[in-house]
């Protein structure tokens, strides 16, 4: 049997899959990376001893972190543009010593982009989970957000946004966390105003237009629960008007979404708000690109 994990810095989440690719179970703990601390082999059997008890020993295919520089074990990054075949040729198996295989699928660099290569971690297997046969321009929300372009069966080049990190650094520790009220749900209304802040014909940039989510409360023009939507519709255009000027989009254009959380829906609505078709990929697109990188990687063994 086969085991996907996503192991992150405050959860690990573990995957069973059947013969036909379907998920038989799952298994969540608070077991992060950052409680890891040299015990990652001991975690993970615990976690999976059910599965491993019924089933014997299992074939765990593991991304993201758990493969980073403050993960388990780091394997370093395949350079883009990358086919499925270039991200399985480098993963790496390892031998566990209570019988199972661990596969570790490696990152992604982007050796072109300025000043310093980009890097992504996890999105990898979104990418290929989502398909690499068809030409498109994939937007992958997240703290540290991807934006990267599919051409000729490749993973041809991607951009970092570090949009997610800095609504929640700004939220959190800047003057407006003393004022902005968390609200549950999206105030989509406050969230479109963001957006059109963002994408308006002021010949400021980014710095100004931050300092209106402050202004807005201070003219009772934006509530303090409309506030963190403000500030999130308005991060989130931005992105998308310099991921425009990189000329990742034009408007009339299709922007393929692969997610998982709520932020999806949030970027469907900046794309559409933005003249863009957007076509959301299933939730599942990581968990696939798994199993096909692992798949590929043993073919390749």
């Amino acid at each position: 049997m086969r085991v996907v994990i996503d192991w992150s810095a405050t959860r690990l989440e573990a995957a069973l899959v059947g013969g036909a690719d379907d998920v038989v179970d799952r298994i969540g703990t608070d077991d992060g990376l950052k409680r890891a601390a040299g015990r990652h082999e001991a975690i993970l059997d615990a976690a999976l001893a059910p599965w491993r008890r019924t089933h014997g020993s299992l074939h765990i295919l593991a991304a993201g972190m758990v493969g980073g520089r403050s993960g388990w074990m780091e394997i370093g990054y395949v350079p883009a543009p990358a086919s499925l075949a270039d991200i399985a040729r480098a993963a790496r198996h390892v031998a566990l010593a209570n019988g199972d295989r661990l596969t570790l699928i490696p990152g992604l660099c982007d050796p072109a982009a300025p000043p310093f290569p980009d890097v992504m971690r996890g999105e990898e297997a979104q990418l290929v989970g989502h398909g690499l046969q068809r030409d498109a321009v994939v937007v992958m929300p997240g703290n540290n957000g991807k934006w990267a372009r599919i051409g000729g069966g490749r993973i041809a080049g991607f951009r970092t946004f570090v949009t997610g990190e800095l609504v929640a650094l700004l939220l959190a520790h800047s003057g407006l966390a003393g004022i902005a009220i968390r609200s549950e749900g999206r105030d989509w209304r406050a969230f479109a105003r963001g957006l059109e802040c963002a994408a308006g014909p002021d010949r400021h940039g980014l710095l100004t237009r931050l300092f209106t989510a402050r202004t807005g409360w201070l003219a009772g023009q934006l509530a303090p629960a409309e506030i963190g939507d403000y500030l999130r519709g308005l991060l989130i255009g931005w992105e998308f008007i310099e991921a425009r000027n990189a000329g990742l989009w034009l408007p009339g254009g299709t922007l393929d979404i692969v997610g998982d959380d709520d932020r999806v829906d949030d970027y469907r609505r900046a794309a559409e708000g933005l003249g863009l078709t957007a076509r959301v990929a299933p939730d599942d697109t990581a968990l696939r690109g798994a199993l096909a990188i692992g798949a590929e990687s043993m073919l390749l063994a």
